[in-house]
């Protein structure tokens, strides 16, 4: 992928728009109480702010109605923790598409959030008449919200489209680069996990990476219905009757691309002091819940993960929240940390997993994109992204 990058581009003396990605969890006060993406997008701005930019950050905050923003939309409590983390003052600013005597007051070393953006009229829309208002009020656009990538808006598209340079920031570079190292040209074997409650939902993802992969691991609900495709029992486990034949056309198509697990933790009731039982999928009750994989399964894997080039992990095992249940996701997990392959986690549950096991910093690169991780991962074209490659071929 080609775009234009900020570290690359002279800031000096410049108004810098950033669009962030500072939709943290807050308590029932407005407090923030995770604030990972606010440190994950202080790279760009302080880079900005050290090299003389007069800078302006913007984000969306939950769901908000355009035009009607209510107290609980408000991104104040995000900017005093966003000031503490910089060590200097963050003022708010409020009705700020026009720009005024707050754009002609911000003074280079400078910076400014911006309130809510989706709480401007034709933000979801990416309305052209109010990207190029936004673009006025800055010489660099910067778009550091991998997050939001697969969304066409005013603040992640428009406003690329019409700013005089447009760049991506250190957090949505570092995110294409990890991705495109793990698809775009990857080292083989190319092994992929893709795991969760529903293979509705990734259906079109597992047919995009098995036409890429050289081996594709499932798990969870995922794997129950490949193990009903395939002819084995699952008892009374999640899985999604109306979608095996599906699964049978896929396994089918992509013969000994899936490798299905030969035993599993099962348990009599979905609770977390529920007793585990060992069983091969053979020999499954109809009363029986799978609740994590086998470790006769997990070597199976183990062995294909040592041999990998590249790794895309999407989504956990078993139910690795519950101790009881969580053998099969840690030892998965460990296995991607101590392969020799590159490795490429992202999803919400499978972060989660890796701060459980304390396998951070040992996987190659973790992303925090979510829904747009996913469409990447399906070979869709991501809005934001593609208009930074547009720009950055000019």
């Amino acid at each position: 992928m080609t775009f234009k990058r900020l570290a690359d581009i002279d800031v000096r003396g410049k108004r810098v728009f950033i669009r962030a990605d500072l939709n943290v969890p807050q308590d029932a006060a407005g407090n923030v109480t995770d604030d990972t993406r606010i440190r994950a997008s202080l790279p760009a701005i302080q880079d900005a702010l050290a090299r003389g930019a007069a800078v302006m950050v913007t984000s969306h905050l939950g769901r908000p109605s355009e035009g009607k923003l209510v107290p609980a939309d408000s991104l104040a409590p995000i900017g005093v923790r966003l000031g503490e983390l910089l060590g200097q003052p963050v003022r708010l600013v409020t009705d700020w598409v026009d720009g005024g005597e707050w754009l002609r007051a911000l003074a280079p070393g400078e910076v400014v959030l911006l309130e809510n953006c989706r709480g401007n009229v034709g933000e979801k829309k990416d309305s052209d008449e109010l990207a190029r208002k936004m673009a006025k009020l800055c010489d660099v656009y910067v778009n550091d919200a991998f997050g939001t990538a697969h969304r066409a808006e005013a603040t992640t598209h428009g406003i690329a489209r019409h700013a005089p340079i447009a760049c991506a920031g250190p957090l949505m570079a570092a995110e294409l680069d990890a991705l495109g190292r793990a698809l775009a040209a990857p080292r083989r074997p190319l092994v992929a996990i893709v795991a969760g409650a529903k293979v509705s939902t990734k259906l079109t993802i597992l047919r995009s990476l098995l036409a890429r992969v050289d081996t594709l691991l499932v798990g969870g609900g995922i794997a129950n219905t490949f193990i009903l495709a395939a002819g084995g029992k699952i008892g009374s486990s999640l899985a999604e009757g109306e979608l095996v034949d599906e699964a049978k056309a896929i396994l089918a198509e992509f013969p000994g691309k899936i490798p299905l697990p030969i035993d599993a933790v099962t348990a009599k009731e979905f609770k977390a002091t529920a007793a585990p039982t060992l069983k091969a999928i053979e020999d499954i009750a109809p009363d029986d819940l799978i609740l994590d994989l086998g470790p006769t399964s997990v070597a199976a894997l183990r062995m294909i993960l040592a041999r990998a080039g590249t790794i895309v992990w999407n989504g956990p095992i078993g139910v690795f929240e519950w101790d009881a249940f969580a053998e099969g996701t840690k030892a998965i997990g460990e296995a991607i940390a101590a392969s020799p392959a590159f490795s490429l986690a992202g999803g919400g549950d499978t972060i989660a997993a890796i701060a459980k096991f304390g396998l951070a910093d040992r996987i190659g690169y973790i992303s925090t994109g979510g829904g747009a991780f996913l469409e990447f991962l399906e070979g869709k074209t991501l809005p934001a992204v593609a208009m930074l490659e547009r720009r950055g071929s000019e």
